[in-house]
């Protein structure tokens, strides 16, 4: 008899369920191509260059007290694994007039309280004759994704298949979401907005996605003009500062195009809620600096990736590379996708762009940008005395931290070790004051080399491998240069948040993963989230279902997420920061557990636990369609989001 979650699920094949084949032979045969041509992590050597500091990216102008920005995403080489080993074709943002500016991750773009930024977006992924370049790594066409090749009107849909398709090697779609942004709906980056580069385009491709020109039509309402190849997207800056950052977000793509490099830091800073200049460690990176300007305030960008033996980015092509190594039969025989992994955890670990990468500090504060910018791993992060330290290790050196995604805590708070998911930042401050020169300390990951699932390390779980993903970078410290006249954290008055108004209304949705509906024994299917009545009734929906969470502007409302999977979850919200309110089991009637020191601030991505509600409280103000996703990037490209209407 069909389970309750087999009941559940839509888009069920007809007929009596399949019999899986042995998967056996298959599997070994994929093991053993992939083992041939992924290098080995263990072989990287670790610690031999120094971590890249982001630099800032340059403005067009800065005319009639708005920032101009015109900003490329590019495919280049880079040095991403030590010097001896080949370098990686990777893409990346720079600025569109300076050819020099491009990396991975991108430059940073400082921007201040209440001052717009303009950004042009390009899609400059074309080669150096003016065609379409195709994508680095698999793209799996039979999700629901953006689907160029479906032609105008049948774009954004699943593609109709008689049989498992081949690789996709058409042009690329993109649209940047800078996360975190309180921006309108045409400058959020709304995974149908996508466009393709301006050049000569396959016949019968669709050049954008099926609500580009709305978004273009009410950008240009207010004199933005989007040719095209690209997008205009204005953002006001109406904020608290924080620490947002910029990706893609294009529909079904999002984790292949993220894994290809295009990220960046987007720091929003001053108005009378940031703390006077010189209270926190500094200077950061500006416009300009001299070579050799040292820096106190470091944005982090700490990812997991895998390469091959020639430097290339490795990224699973095949379902059968997962953990149950499922051999087929694939979509549209079966309803499991052929390419689709439900969460890619790589084996090494890049930070800014360098594997495993060594800093020299002072024996002084330092601010720390912290992004988790990987697609589905999460970080414990630890600074120990030893690399490969006997785990849970000994916090060598406190973190304090100061903020979280967008803005400042209620008050500094002393840490052993940060607990970051997937899109995740954290401010924090890190004093080295009084350790002696040469000391050297080690940034660990002590988060499980499988979806985080929240317990106790070493009971519920156990940390990453301590020779590879289990170490993060080196701090080394060097001599002082000059004073440090920043205030010591634990003296810190950050500055309050007004606290959002009592909640009038809520929103009860869930996340959720359901087994094949054809195949007997074959778990994850699909990731969904939906909504749960106040009988308990679960709805599961799909991305192209109507929108069933409808904020009204201006209302404070809570959202109840209830997490019926076997782990966590990083949920995020567009347009909005957030009040992260409680977290309680499902069934359990003491009082539910309050916020987390380290999410009194204000955020727009938090994690939900296994078999718990969590609730947090928000006020959509700006009209119109946005989404609410789990950051997990796999889950995200795979029915894992949802749209919101605010009207």
């Amino acid at each position: 008899m069909p389970s309750r979650r087999q009941l559940l699920t839509t888009g069920v094949l007809s007929g009596a369920a399949l019999l899986i084949p042995s998967p056996a032979s298959a599997a070994r045969a994929a093991a053993a191509a992939v083992a041939a041509q992924k290098l080995d992590a263990t072989k990287i050597h670790k610690y031999k260059t120094r971590l890249p500091i982001p630099a800032a990216m340059p403005a067009v102008s800065r005319k009639g007290g708005t920032d101009h920005y015109a900003v490329a995403v590019r495919q280049f080489r880079q040095q991403i694994l030590p010097p001896g080993l080949p370098k990686t074709t990777v893409w990346g943002y720079g600025s569109a007039a300076h050819g020099g500016t491009f990396g991975y991750p991108a430059r940073t773009i400082e921007a201040r309280v209440d001052r717009p930024v303009e950004v042009t977006w390009i899609n400059g992924l074309v080669d150096g004759k003016g065609r379409a370049r195709p994508h680095l790594l698999p793209v799996d066409q039979t999700l629901h994704w953006a689907n160029p090749a479906g032609g105008a009107g049948h774009q954004d849909l699943p593609a109709h298949l008689t049989s498992t398709p081949r690789q996709y090697t058409g042009p690329v779609p993109i649209v940047t979401h800078v996360h975190g942004a309180h921006a309108t709906e045409e400058a959020d980056g709304y995974p149908t907005a996508w466009y393709l580069p301006h050049a000569d385009l396959p016949r019968g491709f669709a050049a954008a996605g099926s609500d580009y020109a709305a978004m273009r039509e009410k950008a240009e309402s207010y004199g933005a003009r989007w040719r095209p190849g690209e997008a205009v997207f204005r953002y006001d800056n109406d904020q608290a500062p924080g620490t947002l950052w910029y990706h893609d977000h294009t529909l079904g793509l999002t984790r292949l195009n993220v894994y290809a490099g295009p990220v960046g830091f987007y720091l929003l800073r001053g108005g009378d809620g940031d703390l006077p200049e010189g209270t926190l460690p500094g200077p950061a990176p500006r416009p300009d600096d001299p070579d050799g300007t040292r820096y106190y305030e470091i944005p982090l960008v700490i990812q997991d990736r895998s390469f091959r033996r020639d430097g290339s980015l490795y990224y699973p092509d095949s379902r059968s590379q997962f953990h149950d190594a499922f051999a087929g039969p694939y979509a549209p025989v079966s309803d499991i996708a052929p390419v689709w992994n439900p969460a890619y955890l790589a084996d090494t670990v890049v930070v800014n762009g360098r594997t495993w990468p060594q800093l020299t500090v002072e024996p002084r504060r330092y601010r720390f940008r912290v992004l988790n910018g990987s697609n589905s791993r999460s970080f414990i992060l630890k600074i120990a005395a030893g690399a490969t330290a006997p785990r849970p290790a000994t916090a060598a050196v406190p973190f304090w931290q100061i903020g979280s995604d967008g803005g400042w805590l209620r008050t500094p708070v002393r840490l052993d070790q940060l607990l970051l998911g997937p899109g995740e930042r954290a401010d924090v401050i890190v004093d080295f004051t009084g350790l002696k020169e040469d000391t050297a300390l080690y940034m660990i990951n002590e988060a499980p080399d499988v979806p985080y699932a929240a317990g106790t390390l070493g009971t519920d779980y156990q940390a990453a491998n301590p020779a590879t993903t289990g170490q993060v970078m080196k701090l080394l410290v060097v001599g002082l240069r000059g004073r440090d006249t920043s205030v010591p954290p634990e003296h810190l008055t950050l500055p309050a948040a007004t606290p959002l108004p009592d909640s009038a209304a809520s929103w009860r949705v869930l996340l959720d993963e359901l087994p094949s509906a054809a195949l007997t024994g074959v778990n994850h299917r699909v990731a969904m989230l939906g909504t749960v009545a106040p009988d308990r009734t679960q709805t599961h929906l799909r991305w192209h279902d109507a929108p069933t969470e409808k904020p009204v502007p201006g209302r404070s409302e809570t959202w109840e997420i209830l997490n019926f999977t076997d782990h966590s979850h990083t949920v995020h919200l567009h347009q909005v920061q957030f009040e992260v309110i409680s977290r309680q089991p499902f069934g359990i009637p003491p009082k539910p557990r309050p916020a987390e020191a380290w999410e009194s601030g204000r955020k727009d991505t938090v994690l939900a636990h296994s078999g718990e509600v969590t609730r947090v409280k928000a006020v959509f103000d700006l009209p119109g369609r946005f989404v609410w996703h789990c950051h997990m990037l796999e889950h995200e490209d795979n029915e894992m989001m949802r749209p919101i209407l605010v009207a």
